[in-house]
């Protein structure tokens, strides 16, 4: 049990110079721990809301002051010296207090920062690491680390929409270690920088998330281009190094249809074209390979390609209890991207992760396009023992944060690195 004593919350800037929330608590023991949120680009409209000011004289309207506001006033009175058992106690305190079915009252930006810096304060004031606390939370030991899937290329929202698919990225697959990972990032990333010189004539730019985005003419081009980085960095594709590759199919489907690429393509056409990019190139996962609602065709995709590749969920689970259930019923997917800032609570997400992983399925801990130098994220990704970790390129500050913390952990914890491939054969479904 523990007393809070203080929350107190602060509008601050992410990557992209947008703001977002800053969060700390205070308990009656003096331990203390401040927690910042991210904020996504590409986002699912099931997604609990992000408050927003709508002042369009600061930050074209995207301020966050009264979230801010709402941390140090309405939750603030609401939770100061209360005794709470539990982080389901906060975060059901923190449901109730806003009231509404998608935290659009106080905010999720403002909840969910409540809820990671008490998690964070409550380690501390037990003096145990962040990721050992989570592994509590969930009740489940610690067992191995993350594969890393890294940007290496991208597109979409991500980048200047020079292509339709948000990003390429590595899997590191023959890596024994997070150490070994980004050594073997490194060399494709800068490879691919060389070749991007030699090919386009331009410096390195870089998207969001840190991917490179040169100027390609087609989605092929891209992937073509990131077998190439591979080979010329002297690693084999399809043993040492796979593909990774977020669609993100919701940006380009209008009508029914697929405009990927100038090409209008109906959904069996659609899955019939990701069939043959998984027969053409070495890729291991394929996350929002159709629309958040096109629920119709996603189990035709992932019985098509379900046994040899991760069928990844975004924007079709938007980390959603409720959507999770449905596309395990209907056979939609066999993975799970978590990402804590879709729901709005940590108890929540542990609710998603256990959902999936009674279905059988694998759980992919993503960040944000929009992040900041905390490395709580990373900490998750240990602690919920997480098939994969996705955190955006080997560049940025707010990128090795979190992977400098891994390397941290991993400094200091005997664990495996999680083998890659393991994924179920298409249509698994089980009762819940």
């Amino acid at each position: 049990m523990s007393e809070i004593r203080s929350l107190y919350g602060l509008e601050i800037l992410d990557s992209r110079g947008w703001p977002t929330i800053k969060a700390t608590c205070t308990l009656s023991s003096r331990a203390y721990a401040s927690a910042s949120i991210p904020s996504g680009r590409s986002t699912g409209t099931a997604e609990a809301w992000e408050l927003r000011d709508g002042d369009q004289a600061r930050y074209r309207g995207r301020g966050c002051r009264q979230a801010a506001d709402n941390i140090n006033t309405i939750i603030n009175q609401a939770l100061r010296g209360r005794d709470i058992t539990s982080q389901q106690d906060l975060d059901q305190a923190l449901c109730e207090l806003d009231g509404s079915p998608n935290k659009s009252r106080l905010g999720a930006n403002a909840i969910l920062a409540v809820s990671i810096s008490f998690a964070r304060a409550q380690a501390r004031e037990r003096g145990i690491s962040l990721y050992r606390h989570f592994s509590e939370l969930l009740e489940e030991p610690v067992t191995h680390f993350p594969r890393l899937t890294i940007n290496l290329f991208s597109g979409g929202r991500h980048a200047g929409r020079q292509v339709a698919i948000q990003d390429v990225l590595m899997v590191p697959s023959g890596a024994s270690s997070i150490d070994e990972s980004l050594v073997t990032m490194s060399n494709i990333y800068q490879t691919a920088a060389d070749q991007t010189y030699e090919t386009y004539g331009m410096r390195l730019l870089t998207a969001d998330e840190g991917g490179q985005a040169p100027p390609f003419e087609s989605s092929e081009v891209m992937l073509e281009a990131a077998v190439a980085a591979i080979e010329g960095a002297g690693y084999r594709p399809g043993e040492d190094v796979h593909l990774a590759i977020d669609v993100a199919s919701s940006h380009f489907y209008r009508d029914g249809q697929y405009e990927l690429d100038q090409r209008r393509l109906q959904p069996g056409e659609m899955i019939e074209h990701l069939c043959r990019w998984r027969s053409r190139y070495p890729i291991v996962s394929l996350e929002d390979g159709l629309a958040e609602d096109d629920w119709l065709h996603w189990p035709h995709l992932c019985e098509a390609l379900g046994n040899t590749t991760l069928i990844l969920g975004d924007d079709l689970l938007c980390t959603n209890p409720e959507r999770i259930v449905r596309a395990i019923h209907s056979g939609a997917c066999n993975g799970l991207l978590l990402k804590v800032n879709q729901i709005g609570t940590l108890s929540e997400a542990i609710t998603a992760h256990r959902l999936a992983r009674q279905a059988g399925w694998q759980v992919t801990v993503s960040v944000r396009s929009g992040e900041t130098e905390d490395d709580w994220a990373a900490d998750l990704a240990v602690g919920w023992s997480a098939d994969q970790f996705k955190n955006g390129s080997i560049t940025q500050s707010e990128r090795l944060a979190k992977y400098n913390r891994l390397l941290e952990i991993e400094a200091g914890e005997r664990l495996p690195i999680r083998p890659w491939p393991r994924v179920l054969k298409p249509g698994h479904t089980r009762h819940l």
